[in-house]
């Protein structure tokens, strides 16, 4: 269980235990107000009974202020019964601020991980970048070289045309290097000959008259001629 399901499922356990503690504070406000009521009317008696001589077990000489055993403990059930109410108040507090903190933690520990997903991310597509530059631009002694189709490439499986007799109309960064016989920038599959002196170095497959990628080593035309050539001396 993931900590989100798990908050989810603490939510609803919070939910029955604060109905629980609302309900008794309910039941005990009505208890200290049925309590003070009670209080109020016995002292009210018994300030009436001092007054008129008639005060039962008080004698005359017993302060107006005071008052009976029975009325003194009902004013101390009814605080009992008050700090009963702070202390399920507090709890309930307690309870809220323990999720607050919980869920402060998961939406911070959500960041970092969010964070690190998109610092991996962009050191991933820079080392691709990276790698699909070096490729471009080096690799010689037998390297082939085969790349997905980019825009130009699939651009022209959708219209039937290929490398050799397409005309790459869309936007070109002026700054990325062209290769072949075409004068074109990289795109589909590419093909290295293995002239380490070779001008051009990476073919289209379709410029060259190729359909996969060829087995051992590979010349392009001008270097294959040059190498004719020599072997005929």
């Amino acid at each position: 269980m993931s900590f989100a399901e798990e908050f989810e499922a603490n939510l609803v356990s919070l939910a029955h235990v604060l109905q629980k503690k609302y309900a008794l504070l309910r039941d005990l406000d009505k208890s200290l107000q049925e309590n003070q009521r009670q209080n109020e009317q016995r002292c009210e008696k018994e300030i009436d009974d001092i007054r008129k001589g008639r005060a039962g077990n008080i004698t005359p000489n017993i302060s107006l202020t005071q008052f009976s055993e029975e009325a003194l403990d009902e004013q101390k059930h009814s605080v009992r019964i008050a700090d009963e109410k702070v202390a399920l108040a507090m709890q309930a507090y307690d309870l809220v601020d323990m999720h607050v903190q919980q869920l402060d933690q998961y939406m911070k520990k959500s960041e970092e991980i969010r964070k690190e997903k998109e610092a991996a991310a962009a050191a991933l597509e820079l080392e691709n970048n990276g790698k699909a530059g070096n490729a471009g631009e080096g690799g010689r002694g037998g390297r082939k070289k085969t790349r997905l189709a980019t825009a130009a490439s699939t651009a022209a499986a959708s219209t039937g045309m290929t490398s050799s007799n397409m005309d790459l109309d869309l936007p070109v960064d002026p700054n990325e290097p062209t290769y072949c016989i075409c004068n074109q920038v990289s795109y589909g599959e590419m093909v290295a000959c293995d002239n380490n002196e070779c001008k051009i170095e990476w073919f289209h497959f379709g410029c060259v008259g190729l359909k996969e990628q060829p087995k051992g080593k590979w010349y392009c035309p001008e270097c294959a001629t040059v190498k004719k050539s020599r072997k005929g001396r």
